[in-house]
Protein backbone atom coordinates (compact mmCIF):
# COMPACT_ATOMS: atom_id res chain seq x y z
CA UNK A 1 0.00 0.00 0.00
CA UNK A 2 1.47 3.34 -1.10
CA UNK A 3 0.39 6.63 0.49
CA UNK A 4 1.43 9.67 -1.53
CA UNK A 5 1.23 13.46 -1.29
CA UNK A 6 2.08 13.44 2.39
CA UNK A 7 3.91 16.04 4.46
CA UNK A 8 5.85 13.33 6.19
CA UNK A 9 7.63 13.65 9.54
CA UNK A 10 10.73 11.47 9.13
CA UNK A 11 13.66 10.94 11.49
CA UNK A 12 15.29 14.05 10.02
CA UNK A 13 12.20 16.29 9.92
CA UNK A 14 9.29 17.04 7.61
CA UNK A 15 9.53 16.21 3.89
CA UNK A 16 6.99 16.08 1.07
CA UNK A 17 6.67 12.65 -0.43
CA UNK A 18 5.22 9.19 0.02
CA UNK A 19 5.59 6.00 2.01
CA UNK A 20 4.55 2.40 1.65
CA UNK A 21 3.21 -0.07 4.21
CA UNK A 22 3.58 -3.84 4.00
CA UNK A 23 2.59 -6.43 6.60
CA UNK A 24 1.93 -3.77 9.19
CA UNK A 25 5.33 -2.11 8.82
CA UNK A 26 6.69 0.91 7.01
CA UNK A 27 8.33 -0.56 3.92
CA UNK A 28 9.80 2.43 2.10
CA UNK A 29 10.01 6.17 2.69
CA UNK A 30 10.01 8.08 -0.61
CA UNK A 31 10.72 11.84 -0.37
CA UNK A 32 9.56 13.74 -3.47
CA UNK A 33 7.59 10.78 -4.83
CA UNK A 34 4.49 11.63 -6.89
CA UNK A 35 3.86 8.45 -8.82
CA UNK A 36 1.06 5.93 -8.58
CA UNK A 37 -0.48 5.26 -5.17
CA UNK A 38 -3.52 3.64 -3.59
CA UNK A 39 -4.11 6.54 -1.19
CA UNK A 40 -3.61 10.26 -1.84
CA UNK A 41 -3.23 12.15 1.45
CA UNK A 42 -3.67 15.50 -0.33
CA UNK A 43 -0.86 17.30 1.43
CA UNK A 44 -1.82 16.44 5.01
CA UNK A 45 0.88 15.80 7.59
CA UNK A 46 1.82 12.32 8.77
CA UNK A 47 3.49 11.91 12.17
CA UNK A 48 4.33 8.78 14.20
CA UNK A 49 1.82 7.41 16.66
CA UNK A 50 2.36 9.03 20.05
CA UNK A 51 3.82 7.11 23.02
CA UNK A 52 2.73 8.03 26.55
CA UNK A 53 5.05 6.50 29.15
CA UNK A 54 3.35 8.08 32.17
CA UNK A 55 -0.40 7.55 32.15
CA UNK A 56 -2.49 6.35 35.09
CA UNK A 57 -5.89 6.11 33.44
CA UNK A 58 -8.92 7.55 31.72
CA UNK A 59 -12.59 6.73 31.09
CA UNK A 60 -13.13 5.89 34.77
CA UNK A 61 -10.37 3.26 34.81
CA UNK A 62 -6.95 3.26 36.47
CA UNK A 63 -4.08 0.88 35.76
CA UNK A 64 -3.63 0.18 39.46
CA UNK A 65 -7.18 -1.22 39.66
CA UNK A 66 -5.83 -4.44 38.17
CA UNK A 67 -8.90 -4.75 35.96
CA UNK A 68 -8.40 -6.05 32.42
CA UNK A 69 -11.59 -4.57 30.98
CA UNK A 70 -10.68 -1.21 32.48
CA UNK A 71 -7.19 -1.36 30.98
CA UNK A 72 -8.67 -2.18 27.56
CA UNK A 73 -11.01 0.78 27.94
CA UNK A 74 -8.00 2.95 28.71
CA UNK A 75 -6.14 1.61 25.69
CA UNK A 76 -9.01 2.24 23.30
CA UNK A 77 -9.43 5.82 24.53
CA UNK A 78 -5.71 6.40 24.07
CA UNK A 79 -5.67 4.94 20.55
CA UNK A 80 -8.66 7.05 19.53
CA UNK A 81 -6.72 10.08 20.75
CA UNK A 82 -3.54 9.36 18.82
CA UNK A 83 -1.59 7.52 21.54
CA UNK A 84 -0.85 4.20 19.86
CA UNK A 85 1.53 2.90 22.54
CA UNK A 86 1.75 3.48 26.28
CA UNK A 87 3.42 2.47 29.52
CA UNK A 88 0.77 2.70 32.23
CA UNK A 89 1.94 4.11 35.55
CA UNK A 90 1.22 2.54 38.91
CA UNK A 91 0.99 4.38 42.24
CA UNK A 92 2.30 4.04 45.78
CA UNK A 93 0.34 0.96 46.88
CA UNK A 94 1.01 -2.39 48.63
CA UNK A 95 3.26 -4.75 46.70
CA UNK A 96 0.53 -7.34 46.20
CA UNK A 97 -1.75 -4.70 44.67
CA UNK A 98 1.04 -3.68 42.30
CA UNK A 99 1.72 -7.31 41.36
CA UNK A 100 -1.92 -7.83 40.43
CA UNK A 101 -1.96 -4.71 38.26
CA UNK A 102 1.30 -5.67 36.57
CA UNK A 103 -0.12 -9.10 35.73
CA UNK A 104 -3.00 -7.40 33.93
CA UNK A 105 -0.45 -5.37 31.97
CA UNK A 106 1.13 -8.61 30.77
CA UNK A 107 -2.29 -9.89 29.78
CA UNK A 108 -2.93 -6.82 27.63
CA UNK A 109 0.47 -7.14 26.00
CA UNK A 110 -0.27 -10.73 25.06
CA UNK A 111 -3.97 -10.31 24.19
CA UNK A 112 -4.48 -6.81 22.79
CA UNK A 113 -7.91 -6.26 21.21
CA UNK A 114 -8.37 -4.29 18.00
CA UNK A 115 -8.23 -0.49 18.13
CA UNK A 116 -6.45 -0.61 21.50
CA UNK A 117 -3.16 1.13 22.24
CA UNK A 118 -0.32 -1.35 22.75
CA UNK A 119 1.41 -1.63 26.11
CA UNK A 120 5.18 -1.20 25.76
CA UNK A 121 6.10 -1.33 29.43
CA UNK A 122 5.08 -0.44 32.95
CA UNK A 123 6.10 2.73 34.78
CA UNK A 124 6.50 1.79 38.47
CA UNK A 125 5.78 5.16 40.06
CA UNK A 126 6.21 4.44 43.78
CA UNK A 127 6.53 3.42 46.55
CA UNK A 128 10.17 4.60 46.92
CA UNK A 129 9.32 8.25 47.53
CA UNK A 130 9.92 11.09 49.96
CA UNK A 131 7.22 11.83 52.52
CA UNK A 132 7.83 15.55 52.04
CA UNK A 133 7.24 15.44 48.28
CA UNK A 134 4.74 12.59 48.07
CA UNK A 135 2.25 14.82 46.25
CA UNK A 136 -0.93 12.84 45.61
CA UNK A 137 0.75 9.53 46.50
CA UNK A 138 -0.53 7.65 49.55
CA UNK A 139 1.88 8.17 52.48
CA UNK A 140 0.70 4.97 54.17
CA UNK A 141 2.50 2.83 51.58
CA UNK A 142 5.77 4.77 51.15
CA UNK A 143 8.89 2.63 51.40
CA UNK A 144 12.67 3.04 51.17
CA UNK A 145 14.25 1.66 47.98
CA UNK A 146 14.14 -2.13 48.18
CA UNK A 147 15.77 -3.93 45.27
CA UNK A 148 14.60 -7.38 46.33
CA UNK A 149 10.97 -6.23 46.42
CA UNK A 150 11.37 -4.50 43.05
CA UNK A 151 13.06 -7.55 41.52
CA UNK A 152 10.22 -9.79 42.67
CA UNK A 153 7.72 -7.51 40.94
CA UNK A 154 9.95 -7.25 37.86
CA UNK A 155 10.29 -11.02 37.58
CA UNK A 156 6.60 -11.52 38.29
CA UNK A 157 5.62 -9.58 35.17
CA UNK A 158 8.38 -11.00 33.00
CA UNK A 159 10.40 -7.78 32.91
CA UNK A 160 7.56 -5.61 31.65
CA UNK A 161 8.59 -2.86 34.09
CA UNK A 162 10.54 -0.41 31.93
CA UNK A 163 10.72 2.51 34.38
CA UNK A 164 11.16 2.50 38.16
CA UNK A 165 11.07 5.71 40.21
CA UNK A 166 12.79 6.71 43.44
CA UNK A 167 13.78 9.68 45.60
CA UNK A 168 17.60 10.00 45.67
CA UNK A 169 17.78 11.16 49.30
CA UNK A 170 16.32 7.92 50.67
CA UNK A 171 18.61 5.31 52.29
CA UNK A 172 19.92 2.83 49.74
CA UNK A 173 18.99 4.89 46.67
CA UNK A 174 22.44 4.72 45.08
CA UNK A 175 22.84 0.98 45.64
CA UNK A 176 19.32 0.38 44.31
CA UNK A 177 20.08 2.42 41.19
CA UNK A 178 23.30 0.55 40.47
CA UNK A 179 21.37 -2.72 40.38
CA UNK A 180 18.06 -1.62 38.84
CA UNK A 181 19.69 0.24 35.93
CA UNK A 182 20.71 -3.15 34.54
CA UNK A 183 17.02 -4.08 34.22
CA UNK A 184 15.22 -0.87 33.24
CA UNK A 185 15.36 2.92 33.23
CA UNK A 186 15.69 4.44 36.71
CA UNK A 187 13.90 7.74 37.26
CA UNK A 188 14.16 10.41 39.97
CA UNK A 189 10.74 11.33 41.34
CA UNK A 190 8.75 12.72 44.30
CA UNK A 191 11.89 13.96 45.96
CA UNK A 192 13.33 16.67 48.18
CA UNK A 193 16.87 15.75 47.12
CA UNK A 194 19.77 18.15 47.20
CA UNK A 195 21.93 18.69 44.13
CA UNK A 196 24.53 16.36 45.67
CA UNK A 197 22.07 13.53 46.37
CA UNK A 198 20.55 13.81 42.90
CA UNK A 199 23.96 13.87 41.22
CA UNK A 200 25.01 10.74 43.14
CA UNK A 201 22.02 8.83 41.78
CA UNK A 202 22.55 10.13 38.24
CA UNK A 203 26.21 9.14 38.48
CA UNK A 204 25.06 5.69 39.62
CA UNK A 205 22.99 5.27 36.45
CA UNK A 206 19.61 6.98 36.80
CA UNK A 207 18.78 8.56 33.42
CA UNK A 208 15.26 9.95 33.79
CA UNK A 209 13.31 12.54 35.77
CA UNK A 210 9.60 12.08 36.45
CA UNK A 211 7.39 15.13 35.73
CA UNK A 212 10.09 17.82 35.90
CA UNK A 213 9.31 20.67 38.35
CA UNK A 214 6.44 18.78 39.97
CA UNK A 215 6.96 17.01 43.34
CA UNK A 216 10.53 18.35 43.69
CA UNK A 217 12.17 21.57 44.88
CA UNK A 218 12.24 24.43 42.40
CA UNK A 219 15.60 25.45 40.98
CA UNK A 220 17.48 28.00 43.11
CA UNK A 221 20.78 29.71 42.34
CA UNK A 222 22.36 28.28 45.51
CA UNK A 223 20.35 25.05 45.58
CA UNK A 224 20.02 23.75 42.00
CA UNK A 225 18.67 20.41 43.20
CA UNK A 226 17.38 17.70 40.88
CA UNK A 227 16.63 20.12 38.04
CA UNK A 228 20.18 21.45 37.95
CA UNK A 229 21.85 18.08 38.43
CA UNK A 230 19.83 16.51 35.65
CA UNK A 231 20.42 19.35 33.21
CA UNK A 232 24.19 18.83 33.45
CA UNK A 233 24.02 15.13 32.62
CA UNK A 234 23.47 14.53 28.92
CA UNK A 235 22.13 11.04 29.63
CA UNK A 236 19.18 12.36 31.62
CA UNK A 237 15.77 12.79 29.96
CA UNK A 238 13.11 14.82 31.76
CA UNK A 239 9.37 14.25 31.60
CA UNK A 240 7.12 17.28 31.29
CA UNK A 241 3.39 17.60 31.89
CA UNK A 242 2.29 20.13 29.30
CA UNK A 243 -1.39 20.45 30.22
CA UNK A 244 -1.23 24.19 30.92
CA UNK A 245 -1.84 23.68 34.66
CA UNK A 246 1.12 21.79 36.09
CA UNK A 247 3.85 23.91 34.49
CA UNK A 248 3.79 27.54 33.35
CA UNK A 249 4.46 28.08 29.62
CA UNK A 250 7.64 30.00 30.44
CA UNK A 251 8.92 27.05 32.47
CA UNK A 252 8.02 24.76 29.55
CA UNK A 253 10.24 26.84 27.28
CA UNK A 254 12.96 26.89 29.95
CA UNK A 255 12.87 23.10 30.24
CA UNK A 256 13.40 22.59 26.52
CA UNK A 257 16.46 24.86 26.77
CA UNK A 258 17.83 23.21 29.92
CA UNK A 259 17.33 19.73 28.44
CA UNK A 260 17.89 20.15 24.67
CA UNK A 261 16.68 17.06 22.84
CA UNK A 262 15.99 15.44 26.22
CA UNK A 263 12.38 16.35 27.01
CA UNK A 264 9.77 13.60 27.10
CA UNK A 265 6.19 14.84 27.04
CA UNK A 266 3.77 12.88 29.21
CA UNK A 267 0.13 13.22 30.19
CA UNK A 268 0.19 11.88 33.79
CA UNK A 269 -3.53 11.42 33.08
CA UNK A 270 -5.92 10.13 35.71
CA UNK A 271 -9.03 7.93 35.61
CA UNK A 272 -11.17 11.10 35.44
CA UNK A 273 -9.72 11.98 32.03
CA UNK A 274 -12.61 12.04 29.56
CA UNK A 275 -15.13 11.96 32.42
CA UNK A 276 -17.60 14.49 33.87
CA UNK A 277 -16.92 16.58 36.97
CA UNK A 278 -17.20 14.64 40.22
CA UNK A 279 -15.33 12.74 42.93
CA UNK A 280 -13.06 9.84 41.89
CA UNK A 281 -10.90 7.30 43.77
CA UNK A 282 -7.15 7.71 43.50
CA UNK A 283 -4.72 5.27 45.12
CA UNK A 284 -6.83 4.72 48.21
CA UNK A 285 -7.71 8.40 48.39
CA UNK A 286 -10.27 10.67 46.73
CA UNK A 287 -9.85 13.49 44.24
CA UNK A 288 -12.29 16.01 42.85
CA UNK A 289 -12.53 16.86 39.17
CA UNK A 290 -13.88 20.33 38.40
CA UNK A 291 -13.45 22.34 35.22
CA UNK A 292 -10.64 20.11 33.99
CA UNK A 293 -8.62 20.27 37.23
CA UNK A 294 -8.12 17.17 39.40
CA UNK A 295 -7.34 18.11 43.00
CA UNK A 296 -6.81 16.32 46.29
CA UNK A 297 -8.86 17.24 49.39
CA UNK A 298 -6.13 19.71 50.47
CA UNK A 299 -6.40 21.47 47.10
CA UNK A 300 -3.15 20.09 45.65
CA UNK A 301 -3.10 19.19 41.97
CA UNK A 302 -3.11 15.46 41.34
CA UNK A 303 -2.30 14.27 37.83
CA UNK A 304 -3.74 15.77 34.67
CA UNK A 305 -6.89 15.28 32.63
CA UNK A 306 -5.18 15.93 29.29
CA UNK A 307 -4.23 13.48 26.56
CA UNK A 308 -0.65 13.36 25.33
CA UNK A 309 -1.88 14.67 21.99
CA UNK A 310 -3.29 17.73 23.74
CA UNK A 311 0.00 18.17 25.59
CA UNK A 312 1.94 18.07 22.30
CA UNK A 313 -0.34 20.70 20.77
CA UNK A 314 0.00 22.80 23.93
CA UNK A 315 3.79 22.65 23.68
CA UNK A 316 3.62 24.07 20.16
CA UNK A 317 1.18 26.77 21.30
CA UNK A 318 3.62 27.66 24.11
CA UNK A 319 6.42 28.31 21.62
CA UNK A 320 8.12 24.93 21.13
CA UNK A 321 9.02 24.08 17.55
CA UNK A 322 6.71 21.46 16.00
CA UNK A 323 9.57 19.10 15.31
CA UNK A 324 10.77 19.25 18.92
CA UNK A 325 7.28 18.71 20.30
CA UNK A 326 6.64 15.72 18.04
CA UNK A 327 9.95 14.06 18.94
CA UNK A 328 9.21 14.65 22.63
CA UNK A 329 5.98 12.66 22.24
CA UNK A 330 7.28 9.88 19.98
CA UNK A 331 10.91 8.80 19.56
CA UNK A 332 12.18 10.15 22.89
CA UNK A 333 9.66 8.24 25.03
CA UNK A 334 10.25 5.20 22.80
CA UNK A 335 13.94 5.29 23.75
CA UNK A 336 13.14 5.64 27.44
CA UNK A 337 11.24 2.36 27.51
CA UNK A 338 13.45 0.56 24.99
CA UNK A 339 11.05 0.21 22.06
CA UNK A 340 12.70 2.69 19.67
CA UNK A 341 13.90 -0.06 17.33
CA UNK A 342 10.31 -0.83 16.35
CA UNK A 343 8.33 2.32 17.23
CA UNK A 344 8.60 6.07 17.58
CA UNK A 345 9.33 7.25 14.05
CA UNK A 346 8.28 6.88 10.45
CA UNK A 347 11.12 4.69 9.19
CA UNK A 348 11.46 1.57 7.07
CA UNK A 349 11.05 -1.59 9.12
CA UNK A 350 9.19 -0.03 12.04
CA UNK A 351 5.56 -0.73 12.87
CA UNK A 352 3.27 1.47 10.78
CA UNK A 353 1.64 3.42 13.60
CA UNK A 354 0.92 6.91 12.33
CA UNK A 355 -1.43 9.88 12.54
CA UNK A 356 -2.76 11.90 9.63
CA UNK A 357 -3.15 15.49 10.75
CA UNK A 358 -3.51 19.06 9.55
CA UNK A 359 -0.29 20.34 7.99
CA UNK A 360 -0.37 23.65 9.85
CA UNK A 361 -2.11 22.97 13.16
CA UNK A 362 -1.34 19.24 13.64
CA UNK A 363 -5.00 18.69 14.50
CA UNK A 364 -5.69 14.96 14.26
CA UNK A 365 -7.67 13.60 11.29
CA UNK A 366 -7.04 9.84 11.39
CA UNK A 367 -5.11 7.26 13.43
CA UNK A 368 -3.47 4.11 12.04
CA UNK A 369 -1.93 1.16 13.85
CA UNK A 370 0.15 -1.34 11.88
CA UNK A 371 -1.20 0.21 8.70
CA UNK A 372 -4.88 -0.18 9.63
CA UNK A 373 -7.08 2.82 10.32
CA UNK A 374 -8.48 2.57 13.85
CA UNK A 375 -9.85 6.11 14.40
Amino acid sequence: MIYKNAYLFTETGFVDGAFSVENGHFAEIMPGYDGAAEIDLQGTAVIPGLIDIHNHGNSGADFSDGDFDGLVRMGRFLAENGVTSFAPASMTLPYDTLAAAFAIGVRLRDNRPEACSRIVGINMEGPFFSEKKKGAQNAEYLRNPDFDAFKALYDGCGGLIRLVDLAPELPGAVAFTEKAKELCTVSVAHTDASYEDAKAVFDAGATHITHLYNAMPGIHHRKPGVIGAGSENNSVVAELICDGLHVHPSAIRMAFKLYPGRICLISDALRCTGMPDGVYPFGGQQLTLKNGEARMPDGALAGSTATLYQCMLNAVAFGIEKEEAIRAATIIPAREVGCDKVLGSVAAGKLADFIVCDRDTLQKKAVYMEGQRIA
